[in-house]
């Protein structure tokens, strides 16, 4: 029906391998979901797991179709970069609303942060980087 039962047996079975890494590597991350503690940890491990899970299915796809068409099949390239795109800008949303929401009910600051700076310690850093380039004025 879906010309499946075409595909030659070792394009069947690189296909199957790579559809089979990429949903173990999701569901790792998915575990990742669900075991880490607090949410900047936990958004670690799923973005991880979607982006190279997503990758090994969208190479697996893209064999599959090449070989069963005859032709490259390309579109899963479009697919990739809008993932490769999407998940890292999506990841820093998310990781800024949280650090505004905890901000604002005045809770901890996520672990292994560092801390905070005031202006004359930023001053300091900036004048400290303009003496490594040479470029502070005395």
């Amino acid at each position: 029906m879906n010309g499946a039962s075409t595909l030659p047996t070792w394009a069947a079975l690189l296909v199957a391998a790579l559809v089979v890494a990429g949903a173990l590597i999701t569901l790792i991350g998915s575990f990742g979901l669900l075991r880490l503690r607090s949410f900047y940890e936990r958004a670690h491990a799923p973005t991880l797991g979607a982006t190279l899970g997503t990758g090994f299915i969208l190479v697996g796809s893209m064999i599959c179709f090449t070989v069963l068409k005859g032709r490259p099949s390309v579109h899963e390239i479009l697919i990739a970069i809008f993932v490769t795109l999407t998940t890292p800008v999506t990841l820093m949303m998310l990781a800024r609303a949280t650090l505004y929401r905890d901000k604002l009910e005045g809770g901890a600051p996520p672990p292994n942060s560092p801390p905070p700076t005031t202006i004359a310690s930023s001053r300091a850093g900036q004048n400290h980087a303009d003496d490594i380039a040479g470029t502070r004025e005395i």
